[in-house]
This record gives C-alpha cells, sequence and structure tokens, in this order.
C-alpha cells in the first residue's frame, strides 16, 4: 500500500477525557480533505484509559512505558510517520482540527514549515495571562537571536514538510519542542509561516507546563539551538 501524504501525531498523557473526541474530530476533517492519511497518537505513559480509548478508533497508538515527555514523544511519532507533510496537535481539546487545511495548505506552496498563532487576527484566544507573559518573553529572545518576527514560539498546532524535520536533528524530551523546532527552522532559513487559530480553553484539568521549570528549559533550549545550524 502506498504511504499516505499526511500523517497527524498526538501526543497525550492522561487526557482520558479528551482524546476521544479530539481523535473523533480529527478523522472527520482528515476524511473530509479525500486524502490519504494516518493519525498517530502517542501515549506518553499514561496511567488513566488514554490509550484504551485511543485504540477504540481508527489510528495507531504508540505506547511509552513511561512518562518521557512531550518532545520526545512526538519525535517517537515523527519517526514512525510515513507521510510528507506532518500535523502536531495537542490532545486536550484546545485545538481546532477544523483548522488543519489552514496549516496544511502553505506547504503546497512554498512554506516548509506552519505554525498555529494563538495571537494572530480576531479570534478567540483562552491562553491564561501567565501563559501570554511567558511566550512574549521567549519570543522577543527568539527574535532577537533569528531577526525573524514571530508571535507563538509556544504553539503545539504545526505543520512540516518531512524533509525539513529530517534535517533539522531535534532533541527536544519535553515542551521544549516547539522552542527547538522554532528556532532551528528560522536559524537554518527554512521558509516559515504563522497561521491565526482558534484556542479553546482545555477540556479538562489544568495545563501540565510548569511554568519555570519548563521556562528554564526552554530558555536553554534556544540558547543551544541558535548555535547549531544543518
Amino acid at each position: 500500500m502506498e504511504d499516505p501524504p499526511i500523517s497527524v501525531i498526538i501526543p497525550a498523557y492522561n487526557e482520558e477525557n479528551s482524546i476521544g473526541e479530539v481523535i473523533g474530530r480529527t478523522i472527520a476533517v482528515m476524511e473530509s480533505l479525500k486524502r490519504p492519511y494516518e493519525i498517530i497518537v502517542v501515549d506518553d505513559g499514561s496511567t488513566d484509559k488514554t490509550p484504551e480509548i485511543a485504540l477504540q478508533h481508527k489510528v495507531t497508538v504508540l505506547s511509552n512505558r513511561r512518562n518521557m515527555g512531550k518532545g520526545y514523544a512526538l519525535r517517537r511519532g515523527i519517526e514512525h510517520a510515513k507521510g510528507q507533510i506532518i500535523v502536531t496537535l495537542d490532545s486536550d481539546g484546545s485545538h481546532d482540527p477544523k483548522e488543519i487545511p489552514n496549516l496544511i495548505e502553505p506547504l503546497y506552496n512554498g512554506i516548509d514549515l506552519t505554525a498555529g498563532s494563538r495571537f494572530l487576527g480576531n479570534k478567540k484566544n483562552t491562553t491564561t495571562k501567565l501563559n501570554r507573559i511567558g511566550n512574549t518573553l521567549i519570543n522577543l529572545i527568539i527574535m532577537t537571536l533569528t531577526r525573524k518576527y514571530i508571535t507563538d514560539s509556544q504553539t503545539g498546532f504545526r505543520a512540516f514538510k518531512r524533509e525539513v524535520l529530517e534535517k533539522l536533528n531535534l532533541t527536544a524530551e519535553r515542551y521544549e519542542f516547539e522552542t527547538e523546532v522554532t528556532v532551528k527552522g528560522l536559524n537554518n532559513g527554512f521558509k516559515y509561516l504563522e497561521v491565526p487559530i482558534t484556542v479553546k480553553k482545555r477540556m479538562h484539568e489544568r495545563s501540565k507546563l510548569r511554568i519555570l521549570h519548563d521556562g528554564v528549559r526552554i530558555f536553554k533550549t534556544i540558547l543551544k539551538a541558535k548555535v547549531e545550524r544543518t
């Protein structure tokens, strides 16, 4: 069978309350595109029913024996993916799968990477004030080092050409994945485009991002990624 042109990767850790709906909505969107696709759910050592619920759908489920981190989960999904275009979105219900086509289309028109921005356009944004401040500070650091204007370096809703990801030498283990791919993408001259997205409040529970701890990891990643070139 011919490899699907599009792979959608959904990392998940203890998201039993949202993973089923996220998968279902993603399948509906991908079916509407009339193109072969695959959906890969990477269960990152969940202790709830996340993997069991995911397995009830037409998706591939990869399971980590223990919680390894979002970056590790995404990298594992990318290694397994067969598509020439790879889409990533979060499993907490904050991203709207209906916007996947908006991220994919530019890749057929000369763009290498797209990032869904929560801060472009007039779309509703439920991001917390603390996260907005942190995101702004990280954006400023990245823009200072790369001299490229960006509005949302921390978005998890993205699309990439496979050939680009293969050249970036990604090593991030946790939430610094988004930072690493942003800095390395910009630093190495790939065509990077931000696309307005709608962000909804998490369906259940609080974000697993630890502001101080993950913030330090993100800052270190920026400095490391800046000096690395493909």
